[in-house]
């Protein structure tokens, strides 16, 4: 079904509709060639569109309902069909629908659906041009949080100021919307240039803090049904992790079915945090407090942006109340406290709180915390403390440790390789992976350190295998070489342990075997 523009509408002020922007079924009436070829994007089937396109089928061709192919393939997120569609000479800004008024760059960024809108994009559509009901694709991208998609529509040019359909600037619809990531998108090409449209939106993103966003989606859309739950729908919710935040859907269902539903993000914390700091504003550190406090979640873009700004002050005021935090009854405070402090920049004063604070240190969040910021200093001093949680029985306090430990062990000591050794047969690919990149980057060299590394290249993770040859391969040993090639060879072009492999290569001395094993072609599929 189409986006009901009018249900988008409809209540404004809770955020992007959960809708999807398609067509009809695809199915035309004016030839076998082009009802086949509307068969073919409709079922995905590319070698069946590029077999059509050769025999002569238009590639603008419309069925009864007025859409086109490239609209259809575009709403489906078929970006190979797409480009050969467009190769084929598809209007990039072709008009679909009865009334002309839906555009292939609108379907695609209403379902974030980036690779085809880059494609649209290359092949020159206007990347703010309107479709009906005055929507653009950064109106559709921005309202359904879509960050990805508001993205590359920057790059390529879009108005970061010009308002969407609502009339509202994109930084104030994305504050409503709550996604952090797409505010960040949209601060970095120009959307705060002028001081209003940032002030208006941080109040927008207030507006949205501390507020229960699903009892506020589900109460705009019992409204929507006649303000009564009267037995003959049922209102569900859930809670998505996603974009470094939670999305809150609500939907209305009938007989086992949803049939409309609206969907919201939930970082207006993080949102307001940034505005202020684009806007100049001091915010207080308890009120920053309050608002990573009431996200608890380390992860998630509300703790860690409160963490950057408070880091990123770096003076004498922000110190002492880290360490009062560090000081507190409450462990999530505690662990705010440590956060900040281990990116502040103020080691001697820094490493030995919280040296003492991971030796008394129980709670599994405030051990990670403790850990990871002691990994942030470097300090020598603390390997200790950290070399003491090694046996925790959590994989992702061990992960830390492992983490930690990279570019902390001074030369010669024995303690710390003997755990990182360990630490490299860990269950968890995770601290293998760490612990093996941390024992390459050890400044020693002996047989048991490289029999170590040796032990990791049948690792079933290729990461840790292209740590472990890329240790070998800064210790000159030939065993790094086997490995490498089949790193090189068989990995994803575009992924990290293939990235490892090739950033070994700057350590292998033999030129002819550095040559071969940099034209080493990739036969990933």
């Amino acid at each position: 079904m189409q986006c009901d523009v009018a249900q988008c509408d409809v209540a404004p002020e809770v955020g992007g509709m959960s809708t999807d922007k398609v067509g009809t079924d695809g199915v035309g009436t004016d030839g076998v060639g082009t009802d086949g070829l509307f068969e073919a994007v409709h079922g995905g089937d590319a070698d069946a569109v590029v077999r059509l396109l050769r025999a002569g089928v238009p590639a603008d061709a419309a069925d009864p309902d007025g859409e086109t192919p490239l609209y259809r393939a575009s709403v489906s997120d078929e970006p190979v069909i797409v480009r050969l569609l467009l190769a084929a000479g598809a209007d990039p800004d072709g008009a679909s629908g009865e009334d002309g008024g839906e555009l292939p760059l609108c379907g695609a960024a209403c379902g974030g659906h980036t690779e085809v809108v880059r494609a649209l994009l290359a092949a020159g559509a206007q990347v703010d041009l309107r479709e009906s009901y005055n929507w653009n694709a950064m109106s559709w991208a921005v309202q359904q949080g879509h960050a990805d998609t508001v993205e590359a529509l920057l790059e390529h040019g879009a108005d970061p100021l010009l308002p969407g359909a609502n009339g509202l600037p994109p930084l104030v619809a994305a504050a409503r919307r709550g996604s952090a990531t797409t505010v960040r998108a949209l601060l970095r090409h120009g959307a705060g240039a002028t001081r209003p449209a940032l002030t208006e939106a941080l109040a927008e993103a207030r507006r949205w803090i501390g507020a229960d966003v699903e009892q506020v989606l589900r109460d705009s859309l019992v409204e929507m049904e006649g303000g009564v739950e009267d037995g003959s729908f049922e209102v569900v919710s859930r809670r998505v992790p996603e974009d470094g935040g939670i999305t809150v859907v609500v939907e209305i269902v009938r007989d086992g079915r949803p049939t409309t539903g609206q969907e919201q993000q939930t970082g207006h914390a993080a949102i307001a945090t940034m505005l202020e700091v684009a806007l100049g504003i001091r915010t207080p550190d308890e009120e920053l407090a309050v608002r990573a406090l009431s996200c608890g979640d380390p992860e998630l873009d509300d703790w860690i942006e409160v963490v950057s700004t408070l880091r990123a002050r770096a003076d004498e005021d922000t110190f002492e109340t880290a360490a009062a935090w560090c000081a507190s009854d409450d462990v999530l405070r505690q662990a705010l406290g440590v956060d900040v402090l281990g990116g502040l920049g103020a080691g001697a004063r820094a490493v030995p709180l919280l040296r003492e604070l991971a030796r008394e240190a129980q709670d599994e969040e405030l051990v990670r915390a403790v850990i990871a910021a002691l990994g942030q200093y470097g300090d020598p001093a603390a390997l200790p403390e950290v070399l003491s949680c090694a046996g925790h029985p959590e994989p992702e306090v061990r992960r830390r440790v492992a983490v930690a430990l990279v570019g902390m062990v001074p030369a010669g000591h024995a303690e710390a390789g003997a755990v990182l050794v360990g630490l490299s047969r860990d269950a968890d690919e995770g601290v293998r992976d760490w612990a093996t990149l941390a024992l390459a980057e050890l400044p020693d060299d002996s047989p048991e350190l490289r029999s170590a590394l040796a032990d990791r290249l049948d690792d079933p993770d290729p990461d840790v295998v292209a740590e472990a040859a890329r240790g070998l391969a800064i210790r000159q040993d030939p065993r790094a070489i086997a490995p490498l090639t089949r790193l090189l060879a068989d990995e994803d072009p575009d992924g990290s342990a293939r990235d490892t492999a090739l950033d070994a290569l700057s350590h292998i001395q033999d030129p002819l075997t550095r040559t071969r094993l940099e034209w080493t072609t990739p036969r990933y599929r």
